[in-house]
């Protein structure tokens, strides 16, 4: 039973990716019949961030009435109503409308689940629950390219996403059951007083992690949504071309969690995220080569998707060790919360940049926030090891 419901929660995850890529790798394609510059996919960008922010800071009080099992099922069911929403947009402002409730429901189950693993299940089942994620996310640009080289345009694409998480809103229903069921040797439970906002806030560390996850976001959702654009308007690939390309990110992302599973056995979550930040400059700095054009910033973008893998899950894992098990799911919701406001601010913010400067701006852009969340992240372990 234990094993059946970690593979339910592989799926959510899957299912939680699926979207994430795909508006970035469709927006070449969509901006210029709408009639909108390119730099507003931030918009819609931030509205999904937005609604993200407001479902994870009321999570630990949704999943304390409802349970995980019902709050997860709930959510994958409003996602799939908003994707289903985009394919029938037929103007700007109502892809803006349908970016509400996807981004609801996508906070919603997001932490729930990872406060869920983090508590029930060891690190590299957190590694590997973030792998499906992206795989999910690998395969969404995927669906798009399809759709786009058929000549069925970008709403088949939206609308092919919306069909898989219908059927995965109906297979949750059914696995309610199985949610009363934890993992051996999991951590404690929960409280059984859900925290208010400022309880949550006056934890020593909350602000900084909170931080760390703003700057990891910021990066990760930068990358995923204009790597595309960059590769089109700075590289002179086809926009089709461009759409698959863009999934190299996350396929680095998903292969790199596959293996940190595995890394996790050696290394602990400290160590596993210094590795990732190394590697992300790696291949941030490969995209600023002169050298090598288009292979290597396709190459580069593999490479910072494998820094990125570790960092997410490790951040998360490492919660209820930090701030404790009864605090876990209230704090991980501040996270989830921090984490989407950089979703929310770093892709416009760079769109602003593409636009009134240049494209090009994208891999100094992507160092910089990196260095950001270096910086907060070890002010953290400082912090810690002087109360120690």
């Amino acid at each position: 039973m234990v094993h059946l419901l970690l593979a339910v929660i592989y799926l959510s995850f899957v299912s939680l990716g699926l979207p994430d890529a795909l508006l970035g790798s469709a927006w070449p394609s969509m901006y210029g019949p709408f009639g909108v510059p390119v730099s507003f996919a931030g918009i819609i960008s931030m509205i999904i961030a937005l609604g993200t922010v407001v479902s994870s800071l009321q999570s630990g009080r949704l999943t304390h009435r409802f349970g995980t099992g019902r709050v997860t099922a709930a959510s994958v069911g409003l996602t799939a109503l908003a994707l289903m929403g985009f394919s029938l947009s037929g103007s700007f402002w109502q892809l803006c409308l349908w970016a509400v409730p996807y981004g609801l429901g996508a906070g919603a189950v997001d932490a729930a689940l990872n406060n869920y693993v983090a508590l029930h299940y060891a690190s590299r089942h957190m590694s590997w629950l973030h792998c499906m994620w992206g795989v999910g996310a690998s395969l969404g640009p995927w669906f798009m390219a399809r759709a786009l080289a058929g000549g069925r345009g970008w709403p088949m694409g939206y609308r092919w996403i919306a069909f898989l998480q219908i059927g995965l809103t109906f297979l949750l229903a059914f696995s309610l059951p199985l949610w009363r069921v934890h993992g051996s040797g999991s951590r404690e439970e929960a409280p059984a007083r859900a925290l208010t906002l400022p309880q949550v806030l006056r934890i020593p560390g909350v602000k900084s992690m909170a931080a760390a996850f703003f700057c990891y976001c910021g990066l990760e959702q930068t990358a995923g949504l204009w790597a595309a654009s960059y590769l089109t308007l700075e590289k002179g690939l086809p926009a089709e071309a461009a759409a698959g390309f863009a999934g190299l990110f996350f396929l680095g992302v998903t292969g790199g969690r596959a293996l940190s599973g595995f890394l996790t056995l050696a290394l602990n979550d400290r160590q596993m995220v210094r590795l990732g930040q190394g590697t992300a400059a790696l291949g941030i700095l490969a995209l600023l080569l002169p050298v090598g054009g288009e292979y290597a910033a396709l190459a580069g973008l593999v490479l910072a998707g494998l820094g990125c893998a570790p960092i997410y899950p490790c951040f998360i894992h490492a919660t209820p060790e930090h701030f404790g098990a009864e605090n876990s799911q209230a704090v991980i919701g501040v996270q989830m919360a921090g984490a989407y406001v950089g979703t929310c601010l770093a892709p416009p913010v760079f769109g602003l940049l593409a636009s009134r400067i240049t494209p090009a701006l994208f891999p100094p852009f992507l160092l910089a926030v990196l260095l950001a969340m270096v910086l907060t992240h070890e002010g953290l372990l400082r912090a810690e090891r002087r109360r120690a």
